[in-house]
């Protein structure tokens, strides 16, 4: 019995790692922020921040983990499809007053377009992505600065700001303190209903099948620590303007590619596609379709995020997007995705995602200097690969 505990309990922490990271490493900051006198990590008005300066990071991860699973390969040129999608509808509704469902309309179309014109030269033609996105780098970098003409397009409209960077309930926050906190925690108790009648139906499905399944005791206390989290953060986001707009587009964006890489066909086709290019080819999957739809997807949402970004900042500005791709990368491998393809998931990736925007955050509000920073999150990222080639060569030997 005791031999069959030590066994799940190290199952946990391994399926658990980086979760277990990012919590030690924002109790780290916490304390040394605390030690500084400095604030705290965990102020209500920090963590709206870090959801808002980190959301175009997730999205462009999401996407960036399809890239990586056919085979380690990566995007280089989302940053640069950002800044041009930003200029597109910089221009569209500051400058021609367009419609802006129908500026945003357009701008996905952009972004499906540049996606599929990557794909295109990658899936069919097999030029390597590497050089492929590299070209895109410079060519839509460029193309961003020709649009704005080397100018910062600026105010957005108010019924743009509103579909991103607004908060619900759309109250101020002076004098509706209660409501706010009340609104905002209701909807995390439901948000906690969902996610526990989710686990157990799918634990339910799992032993219908035959499918093997966590003990019962670890099954209660995962339900029981992330929904103690999402109440937390409920509580916190209470505290300050309520539930950023973002969030729930964030929520809808990882749910919907959650589902798609883990529960459908197609989805499954990129593991295969990742995991062994020849078997998955013989095996029937058109490998060149696969790799089309992960870069086109790249596209539409790197567009996403460049909507986003132009929300965010309430401009549309040249230098918009500069090294997003590398902060995309990096969260996917941080969040376990391999170097070699074929294994990762969307929640990694998000995780991946919060561990960089904690390392900026933390980092900042210890004031260490920017060149550290860089140096810091670099060795992370080098940590995390490493640790992946020598897991695998450890399971191969």
């Amino acid at each position: 019995m005791a031999t069959s505990s030590a066994i799940n309990i190290k199952r946990v922490l391994k399926k658990n790692t980086m979760l277990i990271a990012l919590v030690a490493v924002m109790l780290l900051f916490q304390v040394l922020i605390l030690a500084a006198g400095r604030g705290s990590l965990f102020n209500p008005r920090n963590i709206t921040n870090l959801i808002n300066q980190n959301s175009y990071i997730i999205i462009l991860a999401t996407g960036m983990l399809l890239c990586i699973l056919t085979g380690g390969n990566i995007d280089l040129s989302v940053g640069s499809i950002v800044c041009f999608v930003g200029a597109v509808a910089g221009v569209l509704i500051v400058n021609m007053g367009v419609n802006v469902y129908f500026a945003i309309l357009v701008c996905l179309l952009v972004g499906v377009l540049i996606g599929a014109f990557h794909g295109f030269w990658i899936a069919y033609i097999h030029i390597p992505p590497f050089i492929v996105t590299l070209a895109g780098m410079l060519l839509w970098r460029g193309a961003g600065l020709i649009v704005l003409n080397g100018m910062t397009i600026s105010p957005l409209p108010e019924n743009y700001l509103a579909l991103f960077s607004s908060y619900l309930p759309n109250v101020s926050y002076k004098g509706n303190e209660g409501m706010i906190f009340a609104f905002t925690f209701i909807i995390a108790i439901i948000c906690c209903a969902i996610f526990i009648l989710n686990e157990i139906r799918g634990r339910l499905r799992k032993k219908q099948h035959g499918y093997e399944i966590s003990s019962l005791t670890s099954f209660i206390a995962r339900i029981v620590v992330i929904s103690a989290v999402i109440l937390w953060l409920g509580s916190l986001l209470g505290r300050d303007k309520g539930i950023p707009v973002i969030l729930i587009w964030l929520a809808v964006i990882v749910f919907i590619y959650s589902y798609y890489t883990q529960h459908t066909v197609p989805g499954r086709y990129l593991y295969a596609l990742g995991g062994n290019a020849k078997a998955a080819k013989l095996s029937g999957i058109n490998t060149d379709n696969v790799m089309m739809f992960a870069y086109t997807n790249m596209g539409f949402l790197s567009a996403i995020a460049g909507l986003v970004c132009v929300a965010r900042f309430n401009s549309a500005a040249p230098t918009a997007g500069n090294m997003y791709e590398l902060d995309a990368i990096g969260s996917c491998f941080i969040g376990g995705a391999s170097a070699y393809g074929g294994t990762g998931t969307v929640g990694g990736a998000v995780i991946g995602a919060i561990l960089m925007g904690v390392l900026n955050n933390g980092m900042s509000i210890l004031g260490v200097d920017s060149n550290w920073q860089k140096a810091v999150k670099g060795l992370v990222l080098l940590a995390a690969v490493v640790f992946d080639v020598l897991s695998k060569r450890k399971k191969t030997s």
